[in-house]
């Protein structure tokens, strides 16, 4: 169907763009130093975002009330002190993530947390955990599904941390690297993200946790879980293009049919968003920005100087900027999932790609790509 329509489709020159090997987003100077920019300060961020949710995975097992659960361990007066007036990382914001991709599905991930084998695992870490626990085996066995349910989502804390490790890593060598002089081009960022998807595909997502001196699987080498196919693209597809709405932004009433019955159907991800209600209360994406403006480089500060307002709405400024950046992070997962490889030569292969893409063109259709071709930061 794609292959007929194609050439008609309102975002088929975006595919031929991908194609071609060109980006979905331009290549321009400006282009360059705000999605750098974005990802260097995104890349800080995630690593404080990834120790902290595989430290609620690994050390705060069933712990039903888990108050310094924000502290990774480091539990003291200065710390307290920081977290009460708010000097800290916003890790309520990866929580949300954690839950809005759990809430979504997807992969292999949520597929085995639907196994006999994974409620096995979870029975054997369960009693070891309530042995000596009266209250909590009375209140297993009245409510079989309360703690098997706290499993999964700690499942979910240990696989987005996981990623978010990988994802981390990524952005931080592509920042040195654009200190170096060695990024100059948005296709060059592109090919750094794809690389490292590439690379770390295959790498095993497993969660074990330790109770009374013992390791317990969670979930083990032998479920097969890997990097990219089993939280890459769930999160691709929960964060990146579906989200959730914001609450204030649209009626939950049901009656008002606002919101689609259809959580499939959903446009509410980073790929959608307007930037400019981020800054606003109860916007969850505040946070993040709130957390990349404390991480912001020296360069993107001075980009930002250059504008009308200068500092004056930053979180929408950097909203911007790392929505700019999610499109390449997009293309670069696009290149690398192509079914006959970026470099088919054959016209079967390619037209193979091509209908591939369109697809997701379909579902970036009413994106926010359009708006992203024009009007850089810079230009105000």
């Amino acid at each position: 169907m794609h292959s007929k329509l194609n050439n008609v489709h309102p975002f088929a020159h975006y595919a031929e763009r991908i194609l071609s090997g060109e980006t979905l987003l331009p290549d321009t100077p400006e282009n360059v130093i705000e999605v750098m920019g974005a990802l260097d300060s995104y890349g800080i961020v995630l690593d404080f975002y990834s120790i902290n949710l595989n430290h609620v995975a690994d050390t705060q097992f069933l712990n039903l009330f888990p108050i310094f659960k924000y502290f990774d361990g480091e539990i003291n007066p200065a710390r307290m002190w920081r977290h009460f007036w708010h000097d800290r990382i916003n890790y309520e914001y990866a929580e949300y993530t954690m839950k809005a991709m759990m809430w979504h599905g997807g992969g292999g991930l949520d597929a085995y947390l639907d196994t006999d084998e994974f409620r096995a695992n979870c029975e054997a870490a369960i009693a070891a955990k309530i042995k000596y626990n009266p209250v909590l085996q009375v209140f297993h066995r009245v409510f079989p599904e309360f703690l098997i349910e706290q499993i999964r989502q700690l499942c979910y804390y240990s696989g987005l941390g996981q990623f978010w490790r990988v994802m981390s890593d990524i952005f931080t060598s592509l920042a040195a690297r654009y200190r170096k002089g060695e990024i100059e081009h948005i296709a060059q960022i592109v090919e750094h993200v794809k690389d490292g998807l590439v690379a770390d595909a295959a790498r095993p997502i497993t969660y074990s946790v330790n109770i009374g001196g013992k390791m317990y699987d969670i979930l083990p080498a032998s479920a097969g879980l890997t990097f990219l196919v089993d939280t890459a693209i769930p999160y691709v597809e929960s964060i990146f293009f579906r989200g959730g709405p914001f609450l204030g932004t649209v009626s939950y009433n049901a009656q008002a049919q606002q919101i689609s019955p259809d959580q499939s159907r959903f446009t509410y991800g980073a790929l959608y968003a307007d930037p400019l209600p981020i800054g606003g209360s109860g916007i969850p994406p505040t946070l993040l920005m709130q957390d990349m403006f404390r991480h912001m480089p020296d360069y993107m500060e001075e980009y930002y100087m250059q504008t009308v307002r200068q500092l004056g709405d930053v979180r929408v400024k950097i909203c911007a900027s790392f929505q700019r950046s999610m499109f390449c992070v997009t293309n670069a997962a696009l290149v690398g999932l192509l079914p006959k490889g970026a470099g088919a030569t054959e016209p079967d292969d390619i037209q193979a790609n091509r209908e591939f893409l369109m697809v997701w063109m379909d579902r970036l259709a009413t994106s926010q790509l359009e708006a992203v071709q024009t009007n850089p930061l810079g230009s105000d």
